[in-house]
């Protein structure tokens, strides 16, 4: 029972706080359609009574959560303060970050209602945020330093937010063209099996670019940057030869790259341009016995002056829930069997069975 008009007297032990609720935020901002955003922190906190009457909320147990629980609804008050509505994922992302920070596992002064009120692009009617202290770190680096390596596992916003910066720049004239591109290489089956025109193979590895250009410019506006070159989206192979000014550039898939083409790509920098490169490297397509150019280029750039790894995990996913699941369900199986990804490394196991992409 939440909605009562008295709280229990704490005991021996137990702390006691008194939030207030402004006014200019009706309660159902704070608490939630059907008090769901307060379930959500019953449930996390399920030896904190909590009890609403009026706009007070009063929270009583044990000292440590009854401050935790003090500090959110302080950050759920400066979140709202922004117009921005506070939904069940953002409380639990609240909670997750409170706790870190209370035990000490935080490294960071970073508050909840700093990574969930820094948009990055307005448009078409919605907000492109970071959603976790990992993406807006990631986001952070983005502005600070020249190459940005952003690698984690599905659904953790690399390759998007890193789409909502160059969006970002070229709005703001910091740059003049935005570069998309992404090696052409996919698990079970090759171009040269696809039918159709060189053009017409290529686009399926390049549609997952699409689709976020869609989501942050006007549809109409796309084809017309395109055909002026304001905005290319092509292979990796295309970037050969080539020296990038005035561009922000993005890797996608940097996992499928030989250490070669990672060399290759890295040095089309040029000058007043970012490029930014995403990839997971437990999703490995390459051949047998092809290297990960990602995987490598971690021992050799790492502590490189303005060359930042950006580093993110199934706490990260910003997908359906599941997919969090799913990610650390394969960690923990590849950790227990000396697997990669769910199957056998190279030299390990029976032949036949090695690991694409080691």
């Amino acid at each position: 029972m939440t909605q009562t008009p008295t709280a229990r007297t704490p005991a021996q032990g137990q702390a006691k706080t008194q939030i207030t609720v402004p006014a200019q935020h009706p309660m159902v901002m704070v608490l939630g359609s059907g008090d769901s955003l307060l379930r959500v922190i019953e449930t996390a906190f399920p030896g904190v009574d909590i009890h609403v009457r009026g706009n007070e909320i009063s929270a009583v147990g044990d000292p440590a959560d009854v401050a935790v629980v003090q500090r959110l609804f302080a950050e759920m008050m400066l979140v709202l303060r922004t117009g921005q509505p506070m939904t069940e994922d953002a409380v639990e992302r609240s909670i997750a970050m409170l706790r870190a920070s209370e035990n000490g596992e935080g490294d960071g002064p970073e508050t909840p209602a700093e990574v969930l009120t820094q948009n990055i692009l307005s448009s078409r009617g919605r907000t492109i945020r970071p959603k976790t202290l990992n993406q807006k770190r990631y986001v952070d680096a983005i502005d600070k330093h020249t190459i940005v390596f952003g690698i984690g596992p599905a659904g953790t916003g690399k390759t998007y937010l890193a789409m909502a910066k160059a969006v970002q720049a070229l709005q703001s004239k910091q740059v003049n063209r935005i570069i998309l591109t992404r090696p052409a290489v996919e698990a079970g089956e090759r171009l040269g099996f696809l039918p159709g025109t060189l053009y017409e193979k290529i686009d399926p590895y390049l549609r997952p670019l699409y689709d976020a250009l869609h989501d942050m410019l006007d549809p109409d506006s796309i084809p017309r940057l395109m055909a002026a070159g304001t905005i290319e989206v092509a292979p990796l192979a295309y970037m050969r030869g080539r020296t990038l000014n005035d561009a922000f550039i993005i890797l996608d898939e940097a996992q499928n790259t030989s250490p070669e083409q990672m060399k290759m790509f890295l040095t089309r920098l040029g000058f007043d341009s970012k490029i930014v490169i995403t990839g997971d490297v437990t999703q490995v397509d390459l051949p047998n016995g092809t290297k990960s150019g990602l995987r490598q280029v971690q021992e050799i750039l790492e502590g490189v002056e303005d060359v930042h790894f950006s580093r993110l995990s199934s706490h990260d996913v910003v997908r359906h829930k599941l997919v969090g699941r799913i990610v650390d369900a394969y960690e923990k199986y590849d950790s227990k069997n000396g697997t990669e990804n769910g199957t056998h490394k190279p030299g390990r196991g029976k032949a036949g069975h090695a690991h694409k992409g080691k």
